[in-house]
């Protein structure tokens, strides 16, 4: 027999669980039950989640095709959607995944530099820099065409650069690529790992990149983080690289560890990028600080990660000039860079 006491505490507990089940429902229609369907998660990467209806409503879709999309999509929650999934013509942008590949040639200067440089540390500050510059072309969130196995696409004479890349698997899809010039050569296989979410999917490279400098025969591993893209069908599409990015020197043993910051409430944090440059002992020696759509800076550190006294933070790869030698040169965020064609 229930005492008056326990009585009370079922009362109590009854209240605060009917409490906490009222605040989540309404936390749950907030963000998607105005949608009228259920996991969906719609995020404004400056301001956050509270506004999941309005931004809903500003995709590249209209309502009817949200519906039909996101009703054909459901059935493929939690799958890898690399390959099995026919997608509308409307998300994809004029070019195939084998010119995407060719975008990293943007910034190869960088490249050059680090081949003539003789310092170690400053090579990989470099290098890594040269890795990162491709993400800003992920403010494109349109996909690039598949190609059909077998095709091509070659680029000739880019700053002296010469780029070919070809589709060598068709499931999954996979393309290999090959660039050099005087100061490295540069092989990538690109292979991807996905997950859709429903309005998101994380995207997971699980090719390989690999870069000789010529001069010392230096040969860099990079692995780079994963890309989350959101809203995929409700929103305003954008993307985000959270994790860390890793290029080993695979001769001497030294590493450039950067991690990429998540997106927050409010943009805080969006392409944000901090890490370490460390010898063959995993010691930092350069602290690297800057965000992937702007530029990057170092400074030297001591054993701690700590900036050395009378040292300053330093910006590189920006205000560079070339020599005219026929190609075309832009200007981008401050940066003087060739253009890809």
């Amino acid at each position: 027999m229930a005492t008056p006491n326990d009585n009370q505490s079922k009362g109590f507990f009854a209240a605060m669980t009917s409490g906490l089940s009222m605040f989540g429902n309404a936390m749950h229609r907030s963000v998607n039950g105005l949608l009228g369907y259920e996991g969906v998660e719609v995020i404004n990467p400056e301001g956050g989640k509270h506004d999941a209806e309005e931004e809903a409503q500003k995709g590249r879709w209209e309502q009817e095709e949200r519906d039909g999309y996101w009703k054909m999509m459901q059935k493929y929650i939690g799958s890898d959607v690399t390959s099995m999934v026919t997608l509308p013509v409307i998300i994809f942008e004029p070019m195939t995944m084998l010119q995407k590949m060719a975008e990293l040639m943007e910034y190869s200067y960088l490249l050059d530099l680090a081949d003539e440089c003789e310092d170690p540390y400053i090579r990989l500050v470099y290098t890594s820099s040269w890795a990162i510059s491709v993400y800003y072309a992920l403010q494109r969130t349109w996909k690039p065409f598949n190609p059909i196995l077998g095709e091509t696409y070659e680029m000739i004479n880019h700053g002296g650069i010469t780029f070919i890349s070809e589709q060598v698997s068709h499931h999954p899809p996979m393309g290999a690529g090959h660039a050099e010039n005087e100061h490295f050569t540069y092989d990538i296989t690109s292979k991807l790992k996905t997950k859709f979410l429903g309005n998101s999917v994380d995207v997971y490279p699980v090719g390989r990149t690999r870069v000789t400098l010529k001069r010392d025969g230096v040969v860099l591993d990079l692995v780079p983080p994963p890309t989350k893209v959101n809203n995929l069908i409700f929103g305003r599409t954008w993307v985000d690289s959270p994790g860390e990015m890793i290029m080993t020197n695979l001769t001497t043993g030294d590493k450039v560890v950067l991690f990429f910051q998540p997106c927050g409430w409010f943009g805080a944090g969006r392409y944000e990028v901090d890490g370490y440059v460390y010898n063959a002992a995993e010691e930092p020696k350069i602290l690297m600080t800057g965000k992937w759509n702007e530029s990057m800076s170092y400074q030297p550190c001591d054993l701690e990660g700590e900036p050395l006294p009378d040292s300053e933070l330093k910006e590189h790869a920006k205000n560079l000039t070339f020599e005219d030698d026929g190609d075309s040169v832009v200007s981008m965020h401050g940066c003087v860079h060739r253009c890809v064609c």
